[in-house]
């Protein structure tokens, strides 16, 4: 049954924060709760968490109440939470015993998650003296030490290298693989593409866009077309009426009104000798919706 948010309100003094809010996930994976900035996203997840209470509606796990006794959560909050001054080994074992678990248990789990990270060695040192993608690192694993069924990850990805965004990524695989329930929190659209099955966008606190990601892109058809390419292009695809929307370092970002088109000038660039690197006819990106459905919203 999952976890279902059901016509959940909040308002702080004039500010509706979050406005008749609703969604369910209902299957393990990842479910993308996006949004502009003071969309509501942080306060959504506040309020299913119990830190900040409801004005109104009804946020259930498993068809019952949710809270510290009815399942176990992790949650990872855009505003890091370790101590600076702190040992990291001595706060991830009194993250692990404040949630539950003995000491023991605790220092095994720490264990394991230290050296799957890669930051065994920073176990001694005080949090303040890692770098900023090595803080994310041990604030990932006081998110996941106690093994959480229901895990909130807030911008998770803000701020890394490659490197340890690309270690995160993995992590994040392997809870999805262990059936995990994750919402996901991020600005960064290709990420939550790349992992979300179901969405809700918000805006000013209202839900503007919401269901089954590929289902919301199918709708849209195909609208864009991708084109890596070094000639100039544009006299060609001007004349099928084809408009350009961006042009990159790579090639060409055009929007189209149908196949039809695209494929009529992909023949006249094969017959003026233009042998594209890529030609992708595709569905708008999330960016593009999300962009397209805030705007709308205004």
């Amino acid at each position: 049954m999952g976890l279902s948010v059901r016509h959940v309100s909040k308002s702080f003094g004039e500010k509706k924060a979050v406005d008749d809010l609703s969604f369910e996930i209902a299957e393990p994976g990842v479910f993308g709760l996006i949004g502009t900035n003071g969309a509501g996203k942080t306060t959504t997840i506040r309020m299913i968490l119990g830190v900040t209470d409801k004005d109104q509606g009804e946020i259930t796990w498993n068809g019952g109440p949710l809270n510290r006794r009815t399942v176990r959560f992790g949650y990872m909050p855009e505003e890091r939470g370790i101590y600076p001054k702190v040992k990291v080994i001595d706060q991830l074992l009194y993250f692990g015993e404040l949630r539950g678990m003995s000491r023991r248990q605790a220092a095994q789990a720490a264990d394991h998650w230290l050296k799957r990270l890669e930051v065994t060695e920073y176990r001694g040192i005080a949090a303040e003296k890692l770098s900023k993608g090595n803080q994310q690192k041990i604030q990932l694993i006081a998110t996941i030490l106690h093994d959480p069924e229901l895990i909130f990850l807030d911008e998770p990805f803000s701020g890394l290298d490659p490197i340890n965004v690309d270690v995160f990524k993995n992590v994040i695989a392997e809870l999805i693989a262990e059936k995990r329930y994750i919402v996901m929190s991020s600005h960064q659209m290709s990420t939550v593409e790349e992992y979300c099955r179901d969405l809700v966008i918000l805006n000013r606190g209202k839900t503007i866009l919401a269901g089954n990601l590929r289902q919301i892109k199918a709708g849209y058809g195909h609208t864009n077309l991708s084109i890596a390419c070094e000639q100039d292009i544009l006299p060609l695809a001007e004349k099928h009426g084809i408009r350009l929307l961006e042009k990159t370092a790579e090639g060409y970002e055009f929007k189209i009104n149908g196949d039809d088109a695209a494929r009529a000038l992909l023949a006249e660039l094969v017959e003026n000798g233009i042998f594209p690197d890529r030609y992708e006819i595709r569905e708008p990106s999330l960016h593009e919706i999300f962009v397209e459905k805030v705007e709308a919203a205004q």
